[in-house]
């Protein structure tokens, strides 16, 4: 069980309108039948795993647990699935085809059979020859039942959401109360701690850091309890320096440490991410207006392929320095600081330390506030 396997408070709004398939949560680099070289390693066992990474579901876009998603937002969040659902099965081909023997072999041809219908299903008819090969559309597998404490965690994220016009703090707070009175009756269930993970970025620093501990401190699963010092490890910074000093695309030597006296947002984000490019305008926005004041960006890149970054870059006129190491969620700036969705947006004060980390709400008021600061 992962966090965004189960966004509770997002559920009103989104299980209506995204179906739930399986396939990779990974930036996307080309599109399956642009691909000549083999997509795994050598190894089974490493090749395998890979497998089984592509399968593992995305994250819906993160503001869509603050706004209901648009029908465009919908379809593009669906060719997105689509194209990542083909893309593990093209895996699962190469891993049944390259290691014929292997254990996983036959799991492999089922696991592609399952993806191609999937991908089919969200839209994309150039996967039905390749369905069609493979078998056709498999049976469909009996929906899991969903138990006593699965309902009331929904029903709670519903009557949280019908307070939605009084703020998205106090949605977030009538949720964790719902949470808590649920917890005194199902007080070891993971899916107790991971509604309360779910929410914590909406209850403020101090709660939120009260909830990692809790987690941290809890008997429950290792996967929630790594999430909780990720969150914790976060929160832990606010207040401190940033350490990043790197050579950007264009050759610019950027180290925080010596911008001091400027604001300065560090964009976690890429090319391939939806709203990431849909939040662009209003960063410009804000660079255009305020960085004659003093308020400068830093972008941390999970792009994979450097061209792709470039072209962009040059195209969207955006003049900040760009980080890339070609490592997609893997970068070095993205593991050491645990940022588990894009866009994530920090802001660091005139003092060289981070004092926002969920920047993107009212940007531009907030950079305005810290360059006023002494």
């Amino acid at each position: 069980m992962t966090r965004r396997l189960i966004p509770f408070v997002a559920a009103a709004l989104m299980l209506a309108c995204v179906p739930a398939v399986s396939h990779a949560a990974e930036a996307p680099s080309k599109a399956a039948a642009e691909v000549k070289k083999n997509l795994l390693p050598d190894d089974a066992d490493a090749a395998w795993a890979e497998v089984e990474k592509s399968m593992k579901p995305p994250a819906p876009p993160k503001e869509w647990n603050e706004k209901a998603p648009t029908d465009q937002e919908q379809a593009e969040f669906r060719k997105k699935m689509a194209m990542l659902a083909g893309i593990a099965a093209d895996k699962s081909k190469e891993f049944y085809t390259r290691f014929p023997d292997n254990a996983q072999a036959a799991k492999a041809k089922e696991t592609e059979r399952r993806m191609l219908s999937a991908a089919v299903g969200l839209g994309d008819e150039t996967r039905q020859g390749a369905l069609a090969a493979a078998g056709g559309r498999p049976e469909p597998e009996p929906a899991a039942p969903q138990d006593e404490l699965q309902k009331k965690l929904q029903e709670s994220a519903s009557a949280a959401m019908k307070r939605q016009s009084e703020g998205l703090p106090v949605v977030f707070g009538e949720f964790e109360k719902g949470i808590r009175a649920l917890q005194k009756e199902y007080p070891d269930r993971p899916e107790i701690f991971a509604a309360l993970l779910e929410v914590a970025d909406g209850l403020g620093p101090e709660k939120a850091m009260a909830i990692a501990k809790e987690i941290e401190a809890a008997k429950t699963e290792p996967s929630l309890k790594a999430q909780a010092v990720v969150l914790r490890q976060k929160l832990e910074r606010m207040g401190q320096p940033v350490l990043v000093a790197f050579t950007a695309v264009d050759g610019r030597k950027i180290d925080l440490l010596e911008m001091k006296g400027k604001v300065v947002l560090i964009d976690f984000w890429a090319t391939w991410c939806g709203p990431c490019v849909r939040e662009l305008p209003n960063v410009k926005a804000a660079y255009e207006k305020l960085h004659p004041k003093g308020f400068e960006i830093v972008g941390i890149s999970f792009d994979q392929e450097k061209e792709a970054l470039e072209k962009f870059v040059k195209k969207q006129e955006m003049p900040w320095a760009q980080y890339f190491d070609g490592e997609g969620w893997a970068n070095k700036y993205g593991k050491e600081f645990g940022i588990s969705s894009i866009p994530t947006m920090w802001l660091v004060d005139k003092q060289g330390k981070l004092r926002d980390v969920n920047a993107r709400e009212d940007l531009v008021a907030k950079v305005e506030k810290m360059l006023a600061e002494k």
